[in-house]
């Protein structure tokens, strides 16, 4: 009588035992595959032949089947020799308790696609919701991609190094974008980041902005700015454009003389 292995029989028993590679071949794994099992302890190993190779029996592959087939189902390997010996309703138990770690793993998974997914959103990637609302909104002003990226990557440093001053930035800026004269404003800094440092309409860019600040925060109801640290404006509004380092320092300036 032949078992299914291909072995001859004899009192139960094959007969004659199979390879390493065979039991692979049987199970549907590789051989690396049934090394580790054996590492990990999970796979009896059988005693060596004269000749010094390994000679599996059908109970090795059959025993192999089944960890495969538990491994395939999302059962760590720490925990199929548990399985193997448990009881039904220990095994049900057990199961249970892989199939909620497997769902919450999966909840993950798709909450990193998500965020993976957001790649491709460019502004939403690194920024609050609210800076990102904003800065579409530039967008749709015609600000250019440019000065959209400068924006964004300020609000990035903003946000990671002062997030209760950036939520008082942003959404002050929020309400400004409101404002016609905000927006005309902001489109003469988008024009003047390659103008010359010593450019003539900077000082008028400049006076129109101290205007558009007097007005509006001269008439809120607080009658005052939001709370900036004067580190942190030194950090976010340095920039790439000389022209608009110089609008800073105008701007300043004029503070400073009253």
């Amino acid at each position: 009588m032949m078992n299914v292995l291909g072995g001859e029989l004899v009192e139960g028993k094959p007969k004659h035992m199979i390879t390493i590679g065979r039991l692979a071949d049987y199970a549907g794994v590789t051989i690396k595959a049934i090394r580790h099992y054996h590492q990990r302890g999970l796979l009896a190993e059988p005693p060596r032949d004269s000749s010094g190779y390994r000679r599996y029996s059908a109970q090795h592959a059959i025993d192999l089947v089944k960890i495969k087939t538990l491994a395939e189902a999302g059962v760590p390997l720490a925990r199929i020799n548990e399985l193997l010996a448990a009881d039904p309703d220990r095994f049900a138990a057990a199961i249970a308790e892989i199939d909620r770690n497997l769902r919450a793993r999966a909840e993950e998974l798709l909450r990193a696609r998500e965020r993976i997914a957001r790649l491709n959103a460019g502004d939403r990637l690194f920024v609050s919701a609210e800076v990102a609302d904003y800065l579409e909104r530039l967008h749709e002003l015609g600000v250019s991609r440019r000065t959209v990226q400068v924006e964004r990557d300020g609000w990035i440093l903003l946000q990671s190094v002062s997030p209760d001053e950036a939520a008082i930035w942003i959404a002050d800026k929020r309400d400004a974008i409101g404002d016609p004269e905000f927006r005309a404003i902001y489109l003469g800094y988008d024009a003047a980041f390659d103008w010359s440092p010593d450019d003539p309409r900077l000082s008028t860019l400049a006076d129109r902005t101290q205007r558009w600040i007097a007005n509006r925060h001269g008439t809120s109801e607080d009658g005052e700015q939001p709370v900036q640290s004067p580190a942190i404006t030194q950090l976010v509004t340095t920039s790439a454009s000389p022209a608009w380092n110089r609008l800073t320092e105008i701007i300043k300036g004029r503070e400073a003389g009253g």
